[in-house]
């Protein structure tokens, strides 16, 4: 007589569980993972671009220490690697909970845990492998087939707080997700035991997709969030807020959560145009009832365009990346180049190599080190690096270490100025262009057969 009861009190907790269950069906429909890609492009591609860096922008960046003034060493496992979305916010707003949702985790041995109170105290990257495992951080950072070998930098503690999950899945193989621990404004960061701002920036710097959520319980701004922020920073196109947990509030107060959010954020993002912002609910199971449904299932899908948005657009996206980053080598060889020859003018035979240097370095603008390069070059003066960094940069490497760009060039290789000038105007945008006709990239008849003509330096003196 005890048992029936019981059993039948089972049998209703799985029929409202499986009540309660959100459909998932539009995410695959509006992250068309149905849908074939064609592979063979995207790899002739992926080639053509890793041979333009290897070819006509590394040797510039190894030839000027372009990665020891900027600490963002390109690998080929950063090139070929897949987009990356980047989770960020405080504890507990559901981070977890979206990644376990678009994945389909729920219920499954390899969920990310989630809970009320902080949870995941650990970088957690998943992507996509032939079969479900977990990964080390010290595995992850050790294979230089992927693109996180540059994390060994911060220390063997950080390394014991990054795992990777590796599963297979139709979305994990076009983009990464990357969970991180939520941010806690009573902890200090030494606390950590390993530089979390820092760690944050360098998955940052590589994010092609930023969700930044929150939820209406945590809506304000402290020391640690206001610097995660000022990380953020010329990075607000890539940024997408998330109010998460929307359905737990009735229509009038979730206007006013609104824009209690957007008080707290004006003053962290000093933009014309604000972010865009998506409220819904993220999880696996169905909206509050009496809420407002519809406009939380449209917010969804307009989020998930977003994402398949950067999905489609990966390839663009990378070459776009790299064509930034060459302009920036680019424009770091033409300022150490002018620091050489100012230093060589200003030289005497009695004169003392350390203070001639010492000068030029403490007051550029005396010598018109930038100006220089703003007059006689097409860069931007919005492009131009700070000027303190050169300090530093050349109390590592002494002046006499580098070579005027002039004497750079040979016969066989050509002129590293002229080479990554080529890749900037002709090599990146036609990759560009063969990629948006459909067109696949293909080697030219100059790098076929070669063209055979001598290279012409513009700085040699006639």
């Amino acid at each position: 007589p005890v048992a029936v009861p019981c059993l039948c009190l089972i049998v209703i907790t799985v029929e409202e569980l499986d009540h309660v269950l959100r459909d998932r069906s539009h995410i695959d429909e509006t992250l068309r993972l149905a849908t074939e890609e064609k592979a063979a492009d995207y790899v002739a591609a992926i080639q053509k671009l890793r041979k333009i860096y290897h070819s006509s922008i590394k040797p510039m960046e190894q030839a000027y220490k372009y990665n020891e003034l900027r600490q963002h060493e390109i690998s080929d496992g950063e090139i070929t690697s897949k987009p990356m979305v980047l989770f960020l916010g405080p504890w507990s707003v559901g981070k977890s909970s979206m990644i376990n949702y678009l994945l389909g985790l729920q219920d499954s041995p390899y969920q990310l845990y989630t809970g009320a109170e902080p949870t995941t105290s650990e970088f957690t990257v998943i992507m996509h492998g032939e079969k479900i495992r977990s990964v080390e951080g010290i595995v992850m950072a050790a294979d230089s087939s992927r693109s996180f070998s540059p994390l060994e930098k911060f220390g063997q503690n950080f390394l014991e707080k990054l795992i990777g999950i590796e599963m297979p899945h139709k979305l994990l193989e076009r983009v990464t997700f990357v969970d991180t621990p939520g941010i806690i404004e009573n902890r200090k960061q030494q606390e950590r035991g390993y530089p979390f701002n820092d760690v944050c920036q360098w998955f940052i710097d590589r994010a092609d997709l930023i969700f930044v959520v929150f939820d209406p319980t945590k809506l304000d701004v402290g020391l640690e969030l206001e610097m995660l922020f000022r990380q953020l920073k010329g990075r607000e196109s890539q940024i997408r807020i998330i109010l998460n947990k929307a359905d737990n509030l009735a229509t009038q107060d979730l206007m006013r959560v609104y824009g209690a959010l957007f008080w707290s954020l004006a003053p962290l993002i000093n933009v014309t145009e604000p972010p865009r912002v998506y409220v819904s609910s993220f999880w696996p199971y169905d909206y509050a009832p009496d809420t407002s449904r519809e406009l939380f299932k449209r917010e969804e899908i307009s989020l998930l365009e977003d994402l398949n948005q950067v999905i489609e657009n990966r390839m663009e996206n990378k070459i776009a990346f790299i064509r930034q980053h060459a302009i920036r080598v680019r424009i770091h060889a033409l300022l150490v180049d002018r620091y050489v020859q100012t230093f060589k003018e200003k030289m005497s035979f009695f004169s003392d190599p350390e203070l001639v240097f010492q000068e030029i370095v403490d007051d550029p603008d005396k010598f018109y080190i930038f100006k220089s390069i703003l007059a006689k070059t097409n860069v931007s003066k919005f492009d131009l690096p700070n000027r303190d960094a050169y300090r530093d940069f050349f109390g590592i490497n002494p002046i006499a270490s580098f070579k005027p760009l002039a004497s750079q060039c040979s016969y066989i290789g050509g002129c590293l100025l002229e080479k990554i000038e080529k890749a900037i105007t002709n090599e990146l945008p036609g990759l560009l262009s063969s990629i948006n006709s459909g067109k696949q990239p293909g080697l030219s008849s100059c790098e076929i057969t070669g063209c055979g003509e001598k290279p012409k330096n513009r700085y040699r003196k006639n």
